[in-house]
């Protein structure tokens, strides 16, 4: 158990806030200078996915052994906040590949594939996890994807599509039904290269929010993959994709506090600056109150996602809390950004205040991984149980 288990969920060890301090130094000087434009061209700078690489960032929980940080879940969702309080789109990049293709690998892979894969992920290469298709968004195992078996090799075929970080990924997770007669108990996961034969990253989508994150479909005609790639057993894809999501779902927590806390610090300021009748917005008790409604909400999501996080280090059930977590973060996020443009009035709402673009990146918190409705049902479900 770490020394941050025993402290109060917001009071973070000496190494824990050493980590974050230097997270939020990197973004706030790395990446904010970019954010704007990385947003209206759609399109994330190759220099800095290349600083994440060389800070661990891309490798947090992975062990020092395979060329990772060795650090911990809840490090990472550290990253995932401060990050996110200067670019969501940033940080579902590294959010995605700690929190569900590592654990992922790290916790289904064999020897032999994890010293293939992890030291990759580590270092230099992107990854996506692909599970949605067009009839399998919140039914996530309606799966139409079929990988047909051919000697020590299967053949994928079938259409992915909104796959988070597609554009710049080198290895994909890609859940594929070997046993449609089975359901979901023969949906598999395989490991497939960028650039294999029959594999292609298609069109990529021109979204409302997190538009420097790339999300794209993803074509398989005759994929081949052996079988030596994938990643658990035949028929255990169902598995690996639920414990992922999962834990991925706190992630985006993560993420929606980190945007909802930019939205407010950014508020903050402006209202201390902002005059009106001869003094300072801030002075006006309706926007003190305004004020004191979002740092609450910000407080009571940061505080789901913490315990979330503190339950699934110390090997406890968090499903039902991740689910919270995820739930209340997005309402939040979106509330808190909008409140946010508001206290800003007329330029709130124009592109050059910071407060547009996170209201845009809000929206996306109640939709992936898992939309709201879902996360009720999962509450529901583990209240009635």
């Amino acid at each position: 158990m770490t020394e941050s288990a025993f402290l109060p969920l917001t009071l973070l060890s000496g190494d824990d806030q050493l980590f974050r301090d230097s997270v939020r130094r990197f973004a706030r000087e790395q990446i904010a200078p970019h954010v704007r434009a990385m947003d209206e061209a759609a399109q994330f700078r190759p220099g800095i996915l290349r600083q994440f690489f060389e800070l661990g960032l891309m490798g947090i929980e992975i062990p020092e052994e395979y060329g990772g940080q060795g650090g911990t879940f809840f490090q990472s969702l550290l990253a995932i906040e401060e990050i996110a309080a200067v670019d969501p789109a940033a940080a579902v990049i590294v959010d995605v590949q700690n929190t569900l293709v590592n654990n992922a690998v790290l916790r289904w892979a064999t020897e032999d594939q994890k010293r293939r894969w992890l030291p990759r992920l580590a270092q230099d290469t992107t990854a996506a996890f692909a599970l949605s298709e067009a009839n399998a968004g919140s039914d996530a195992f309606a799966l139409a994807t079929r990988a047909v078996p051919d000697g020590e090799r299967y053949l994928l075929t079938g259409r992915k599509l909104w796959i988070t970080n597609a554009a710049e990924a080198g290895l994909f997770l890609v859940l594929a039904n070997i046993n449609p007669e089975a359901g979901y108990k023969g949906i598999t996961c395989f490991v497939i290269e960028r650039g294999a034969p029959g594999f292609t990253v298609g069109k990529k989508e021109d979204k409302l929010g997190i538009r420097a994150s790339s999300t794209c479909e993803l074509i398989l005609d005759q994929t081949p993959v052996p079988a030596a790639d994938i990643l658990g057993e035949p028929g255990k894809g169902y598995k690996i994709a639920i414990e992922a999501l999962n834990e991925g779902r706190i992630g985006i927590g993560a993420q929606m506090t980190g945007l909802a806390g930019a939205a407010l610090r950014h508020a903050l300021a402006y209202v201390k600056e902002r005059k009106q009748f001869g003094q300072p917005l801030s002075a006006f008790q309706a926007v003190q109150f305004d004020l004191a409604r979002m740092a609450t909400d910000l407080e009571t999501a940061r505080l789901l996602v913490f315990n979330a996080a503190r339950l699934r280090e110390v090997g406890q059930p968090f499903l039902k809390e991740a689910a919270m977590a995820k739930y209340w973060s997005s309402e939040i996020a979106e509330t808190v950004a909008s409140r946010a443009v508001e206290l800003f009035g007329g330029v709130g709402f124009t592109k050059d205040y910071p407060v547009e673009k996170l209201y845009r990146d809000a929206k996306i918190g109640r939709i992936y991984e898992g939309a709201t409705n879902m996360q009720l049902m999962t509450i529901a479900k583990q209240l009635l149980a």
